[in-house]
């Protein structure tokens, strides 16, 4: 039996000892946090329905196989499964060591979007057609290494027990590998995608302790900054457009205002069961733009109603509060700012894509965490995943 750590400088003074000695009464297994796993597993397999139903009418993307989504969104998350295997595997603590090295490519992968490899998709150049189909979206790896890089600078001198907060200098750094990564997607442009890297630097520079004249300054340089993209002209126009549009959603209904338009449409319409899966009008009309990937909640409101919908939204709501746990429940700086910068990112991407839907926030093209289509965003939040769970299982072991 072990006894509970003593921490003479704070609660995130260093472990000296193993990571964690799991014995075969406290293996692994024991040790994951199941709510929060078989949550985001429901999630995926739930979308993986939602799915089908967006997309087995659409000849026009499923190549004339009504099958083809559902197929290619269960691989995809049985590859996130395996990624977040291999992540607790490894184990946070070990990924620490390669994060420079996770930096550089990710940066260098965002940069490739902008060569001849690079392609656009619903209109933004954001992507990188690999062939035979498959294609990357680098700025959802993005998210994970801006976590990383920014959690390894601000604990460092904490967890060696040297300091209470990160300092001016070590925040001032942090900040300048995370504005770079940031301004390439900018670039790109991917306005939804930097939008939720502002949320998880903010997220991580609260969970570190830094002074809150950073969080202060980081909140007006965004304000400022968002004043100086639009005077610039840096936005392209189906980017303003969908700022006029939730400005005023009467602005033009059947343009700009269309897909918002029609996502409360197919929402209103699901009354408190649904329509049933399969039997949505919108949706096997195909009256909603993107309804397999951002509007996919559109799908769950119309066919499963009010029941179904709230039932999502306990099921992220799960996979925060266990997120939350973990976060306050580790013993190193490192692990908690790793964990905050997660739930900054799925709290805000999840609010977002399902505000957008119901016309409370703008449409930015994000997808919704563990139910949308998509490849890269599937196994990014997959990794993620084990991160926290990799925190979990590591954590020294109490009395």
């Amino acid at each position: 039996m072990t006894t509970r750590t003593s921490f003479s400088v704070s609660r995130y003074a260093p472990d000296r000892g193993p990571v964690a000695r799991l014995t075969a009464r406290d293996s692994v297994l024991r040790r994951l946090d199941w709510p929060m796993l078989l949550s985001a597993l429901t999630l995926s397999l739930l979308g993986a329905l939602l799915v089908w139903s967006a997309t087995r009418g659409r000849t026009e993307l499923n190549q004339g196989d009504p099958y083809y989504f559902l197929f290619r969104h269960l691989l995809n998350t049985g590859i996130g499964l395996v990624l977040m295997i291999g992540t607790i595997w490894l184990g946070h603590r070990t990924l620490r060591g390669a994060v420079p090295v996770l930096y550089g490519l990710s940066v260098v992968l965002i940069l490739a979007v902008l060569t001849p490899l690079g392609a656009t998709i619903n209109g933004a150049h954001a992507w990188i057609v690999v062939g035979g189909g498959f294609s990357l979206q680098p700025s959802e790896f993005v998210k994970i290494t801006i976590i990383l890089i920014m959690a390894m600078l601000l604990a460092a001198k904490v967890d060696a027990g040297d300091q209470l907060h990160p300092d001016h200098r070590t925040v001032a750094k942090a900040l300048v590998l995370a504005a770079l990564p940031m301004g390439i997607v900018m670039l790109m442009p991917d306005l939804g995608s930097v939008m939720v890297m502002a949320v998880i630097v903010l997220g991580v520079l609260l969970a570190s302790g830094a002074s809150n004249r950073w969080v202060l300054g980081l909140i007006g340089a965004g304000v400022g900054g968002a004043v100086l993209v639009t005077a610039l002209g840096m936005l392209d126009e189906y980017q303003l457009n969908r700022f006029a549009a939730f400005a005023n959603p009467e602005l033009d209904p059947a343009g700009v205002g269309y897909n918002t338009n029609q996502a409360r449409i197919a929402i209103g319409s699901g009354g408190l069961y649904g329509a049933g899966l399969f039997k949505g009008h919108q949706t096997t009309g195909q009256f909603v733009p993107e309804q397999q990937t951002d509007f996919i909640f559109t799908v769950a409101g119309e066919e499963l109603g009010f029941v179904g919908a709230g039932f999502i939204l306990v099921l992220l709501g799960v996979v925060l509060w266990r997120a939350c746990r973990i976060a306050r429940e580790t013993t190193e700086l490192y692990g908690t700012v790793v964990a905050a910068g997660i739930i900054a990112w799925f709290a805000f991407q999840s609010f977002e894509n399902i505000g957008m839907t119901l016309g409370i926030m703008p449409v930015a093209g994000l997808p919704l965490p563990f139910v949308s289509y998509g490849g890269s965003s599937m196994f990014a939040v997959w990794v993620a995943i084990g991160l926290l769970q990799s925190i979990r299982v590591q954590r020294p072991m109490t009395a």
